[in-house]
């Protein structure tokens, strides 16, 4: 009976999501900064090469503020409002709420994606890219994105106010990225063991993310972000779970 529960509470969410002006004003703020990362900061037409490139190594850095921007309603409206106490009224279970919840908010960041294929035709008709690499960097750019989301869904279940939820979920996914900045790394690099460093590194979005969008799609970097996600959206389940009781 879960996958039917889901099914519903994902249509739910992601029809309220186009009952606003919250989607069109996501997704054409996604495909501006999109375009301008691309063209202008990636020197798309300087690189004189025929990939996405570009494009794929500037999602991290959007994805900080867009997705905390999406995800901080998930839960922190639901509890404003209080309509999170009739919500879990109905007869479904916690679980499933978090994960109609969460797929409807993916769903969602993979139809702004999928808006975003005029620049895999551009690059088709500007020569011969590798469409498999370029395949590759929409699945890893998406599976971070469901990382960021399951990110945002818990903080989101920790407070009442969005804007807290927001700032709260930066903070964290900015820890996720620059785990693997050559920064970071360098400064642990001194006075650490080698194993530290490297345990520290494979935290990080970029280090699994380059690697996916390169088109080197390793079975650990898949494991990273589903279960990253896993364990996101079971502290959010223990936390809706918690208010249930309160």
């Amino acid at each position: 009976m879960r996958g039917p529960h889901i099914w519903v509470i994902l249509k739910r969410e992601l029809s309220s999501y186009f009952a606003t002006p919250i989607a069109y004003v996501f997704i054409v703020i996604f495909l501006l900064l999109s375009g301008i990362f691309t063209f202008y900061l990636g020197n798309f037409f300087a690189r004189e090469q025929a990939d996405l490139l570009p494009f794929f190594n500037f999602h991290p850095w959007l994805y900080l503020f867009l997705i905390p921007a999406l995800a901080m309603r998930l839960w922190a409206e639901e509890r404003k409002t209080g309509t999170i106490e009739l919500f879990l009224t109905l007869p479904v279970t916690i679980t499933e709420a978090v994960l109609g919840k969460f797929l409807a908010a993916w769903m969602f960041t993979a139809i702004a994606l999928a808006f975003t294929f005029p620049l895999w035709i551009s690059v088709n008709y500007l020569g011969e890219p590798d469409n498999l690499v370029i395949l590759a960097g929409y699945i890893g750019s998406l599976l971070m994105a469901g990382a960021f989301l399951a990110i945002g869904s818990c903080m989101s279940a920790l407070t009442k106010n969005q804007v807290i939820a927001f700032v709260i979920t930066v903070v964290v996914c900015l820890a996720f990225i620059l785990s693997g900045f050559p920064m970071v790394l360098d400064f642990f690099k001194g006075w650490t063991p080698h194993f530290l460093v490297e345990t520290i590194s494979s935290f990080s979005f970029l280090t699994h993310f380059n690697a996916i969008s390169k088109g080197i799609i390793d079975l650990r970097d898949l494991i990273y972000f589903f279960t990253l996600m896993a364990f996101w959206l079971f502290a959010t389940a223990i936390l809706i779970e918690m208010k249930k009781a309160d």
